[in-house]
């Protein structure tokens, strides 16, 4: 029920303050200086109430985007501590435009003109902002208004639902042709660095990320089964990656010789940290004419070897450990001749005769 009490101020005019209580819910109070707003107030604000609007609204109106930014940053980045730096970086560029703003004024349309701010954005390199990185800043902004509506009970809903998110570039989709593996393993090998030959066989028969293979302990390593387990990775999920051929050997060998003063399988001069591999790696590169390859390439490769040796798309994405299908697409045109020849059995089988006849 509403009640509304007349008041007389000190310079003698008059407003009308609402007490709004309903049971089961905290009183709302307004002050007004006509009795039909006082009156339409109460009104409206108490069908609110009842339909779970109201507090909502006021929550929505009471915080800014600053307290938002604030929280997520205190509460949930030291959860996710691989993209913290990322996302810190850039919640804090969302404060900074717009954090005086309550979260109720947050419209779309301020949204929108944010991302365009930051699509005009010249970095360092004198380059427009990548349209890929541009989606990560407003990724990290969906999140936190995420947890607003669903957990701190902030909004209604994030106005990040009805804005269109810049078209990312196609996946790169360089990989090792067969006389460049052979120049490049032939380099790793002759390399000064004791791990970066066994690293590199490692990527092309495993497709695991570069930080994987670098943090691995040797508990992860199961050769009795013939397989690495991974339990931190970068989808937050763990799984089981398959050690065969050369890997499973290298590995083996490596076994004989472990370090005893630390667990790393990959260890630096101190055996606290991993070892670096930038510079044997780049010089690995020059000497093998390897160009235009990043250490990443080494899990397209691995991917595109494997579809082309008939692997399908969920059989790659779980290897590589994608949570979607989405990712492997680029390279399902590669197994076309692995498809192909199927199909022909097939029919050769069913129908007799040659499969060109």
């Amino acid at each position: 029920m509403a009640a509304i009490e007349a008041r007389r101020q000190d310079d003698g005019s008059q407003s009308y303050r609402v007490k709004v209580r309903l049971k089961g819910h905290p009183a709302a109070t307004g002050t007004f200086q006509r009795l039909t707003d006082a009156k339409r107030w109460a009104q409206s604000t108490e069908a609110a109430i009842r339909e779970g609007r109201y507090f909502k609204s006021a929550e929505a109106k009471r915080h800014t985007l600053g307290d938002l930014v604030d929280r997520y940053i205190k509460e949930v980045l030291p959860t996710k501590p691989k993209n913290a730096s990322n996302a810190e970086q850039h919640l804090v560029w969302w404060k900074e435009v717009l954090g005086t703003y309550a979260l109720s004024d947050v419209t779309p349309a301020l949204i929108v003109k944010c991302r365009n701010d930051l699509l005009a954005t010249t970095t360092r390199r004198g380059t427009k902002m990548a349209n890929g990185t541009v989606v990560r800043y407003m990724a990290s902004l969906s999140h936190a208004f995420s947890l607003a509506v669903k957990d701190w009970q902030w909004i209604d809903d994030s106005p990040m639902r009805k804005v269109t998110k810049p078209k990312e570039p196609r996946g790169r989709e360089r990989f090792l042709s067969d006389e460049e593996r052979s120049a490049l393993l032939q380099a790793c090998q002759a390399s000064t660095s004791r791990f970066l030959y066994t690293v590199v066989v490692l990527a092309l028969s495993t497709g695991m990320r570069r930080g994987e293979i670098m943090a691995l302990r040797w508990p992860q390593i199961d050769l009795a089964n013939r397989r690495i387990m991974l339990f931190e990775t970068k989808n937050d999920t763990s799984r089981a990656v398959p050690l065969a051929g050369m890997a499973l050997s290298m590995m083996a060998d490596l076994a004989k010789v472990r370090r005893i003063d630390t667990d790393l399988v990959f260890y630096g001069e101190t055996g606290n940290r991993p070892v670096d591999l930038t510079k044997p790696w780049t010089t690995a590169l020059v000497k093998a004419k390897v160009t235009n390859f990043r250490f990443h390439d080494l899990r397209h490769s691995a991917a595109s070897y494997l579809a082309m040796n008939g692997a399908t798309t969920i059989e790659i994405a779980a290897i590589l450990g994608h949570k979607t299908l989405q990712m492997v697409k680029r390279y399902s045109h590669l197994a076309n001749s692995h498809t192909s020849s199927v199909v022909s059995s097939m029919n050769e089988k069913i129908f007799g005769g040659s499969a060109n006849a």
